[in-house]
C-alpha cells in the first residue's frame, strides 16, 4: 500500500489510501501525531467532502463562525470540545483549535459515502458539527479505542478498512443518479444549472432535492454554492482579480462574491488573504481544494 509521510520532532503525518472497495466514497486515511509548543488556530472553510476525526488523546475546541462575529470573537459559550468529530458539507466555516497536541486519525470522503457507511440520513446533521457516535454508536467508540491501542498506523488503516468494508456492506445503497449529479456539480464546480441538472437525471427538482438532502446533507443548490466557493478560493488564494473570479464562478458581480465570501468564512477576501498563513508542516487536507487556513495571531 502506498504511503505518503511527514515526520519531524513535531509533526507526524501518515496518508494512506483506503481499501479498493471503499474507494472512490472514500478519499483517504491521515494518521496524524501534532506535537508544538502553542496553540494552534484553524479556519476550517466549507468544502464538498465530509471528515471524520477519530481522536487519542487531547479534545479540540471547535465553534461555528458567525458573520456579524467574525474568525476572532468566538462566543466561548458557542465552542465545544470534542475528541473525536464528524463534519459533514456546511456552507459555513467554524473555527477548530488545540493546545499544541493533535493525535488520531483523519478520515476524508465524499459527502455520499458517509451516508452508505452509517446509514443516517445527512441533512438530519446538516450544518452541525457532531460526536461520531451520533453517526455510529458504541461501534465507533469501539473502533476509536481499538485504533489508539494498535502500535503503528498501517494496523490502524488496516482496521479501519475492515470495520469500514463491514459498515457499508449492511449499509444503505447510493442512488446512481445522486451520484451522478454529484459527479456533474463537482465537474462544473457547482456552476451547472439545478433544473438542467434533474431534466437530465429524470427527475423533478424535488425529488432531486429529496434525494440530494437525504444521501449528502445539503440541498442541490447550497452544495452548488458550497462547490463554488470553493472554486473561488482557489483563484483567490492564486491572486485572480475578484471581478473576474465573480464571473467564473457565476456570482452576479463582484460585491455578491464579496458577501457570499463574508457570509461563508467570516472574513472579507482581503482579510481573509491577509490572515493566512502557508504552513507546509500542516498540509492540506485534499489537494486541489483550499481546506483550511491557519489563522495568524
Amino acid at each position: 500500500m502506498p504511503y505518503h509521510s511527514l515526520l519531524s520532532p513535531s509533526y507526524e503525518v501518515v496518508v494512506a489510501p483506503p481499501h479498493p472497495l471503499l474507494r472512490p466514497g472514500v478519499r483517504f486515511y491521515r494518521g496524524l501525531r501534532i506535537n508544538t509548543d502553542r496553540p494552534r488556530k484553524r479556519l476550517e472553510l466549507p468544502v464538498g467532502f465530509a471528515t471524520l476525526l477519530l481522536g487519542f488523546d487531547q479534545p479540540l475546541q471547535v465553534g461555528s463562525v458567525d458573520v456579524d462575529t467574525g474568525v476572532d470573537d468566538l462566543d466561548p459559550a458557542a465552542k465545544r470540545s470534542y475528541t473525536s468529530l464528524f463534519a459533514g458539507m456546511r456552507t459555513k466555516s467554524a473555527v477548530g483549535e488545540h493546545p499544541g497536541s493533535l493525535y488520531g486519525i483523519e478520515v476524508v470522503m465524499h459527502p455520499w459515502a458517509a451516508y452508505a457507511l452509517f446509514g443516517v440520513p445527512m441533512h438530519e446533521l446538516a450544518e452541525l458539527l457532531v460526536e461520531p457516535s451520533d453517526l455510529a454508536g458504541a461501534r465507533i467508540r469501539r473502533l476509536t479505542e481499538r485504533l489508539a491501542e494498535l502500535p503503528d498506523w498501517p494496523q490502524r488503516f488496516a482496521a479501519l478498512d475492515e470495520a469500514f468494508l463491514r459498515w457499508r456492506a449492511a449499509g444503505p445503497g447510493v442512488a446512481p443518479r445522486v451520484l451522478h449529479a454529484w459527479d456533474l456539480l463537482v465537474g462544473s464546480s457547482g456552476t451547472r444549472p439545478i433544473s438542467g441538472l434533474a431534466d437530465e437525471l429524470g427527475w423533478s427538482e424535488r425529488q432531486l432535492e429529496r434525494r440530494f438532502r437525504e444521501q449528502l446533507g445539503l440541498s442541490p443548490k447550497s452544495a452548488a454554492r458550497v462547490l463554488r466557493i470553493q472554486h473561488a478560493l482557489r483563484l483567490l488564494i492564486a491572486g485572480r482579480p475578484l471581478a473576474e473570479i465573480a464571473t467564473r464562478t457565476g456570482f452576479y458581480d463582484q460585491s455578491h462574491l464579496n458577501r457570499e465570501i463574508r457570509v461563508s468564512t467570516g472574513l472579507t477576501p482581503g482579510r481573509l488573504l491577509s490572515r493566512t498563513l502557508h504552513a507546509t508542516n500542516e498540509p492540506t487536507r485534499l489537494d486541489g481544494a483550499v481546506t483550511t487556513l491557519m489563522l495568524v495571531e
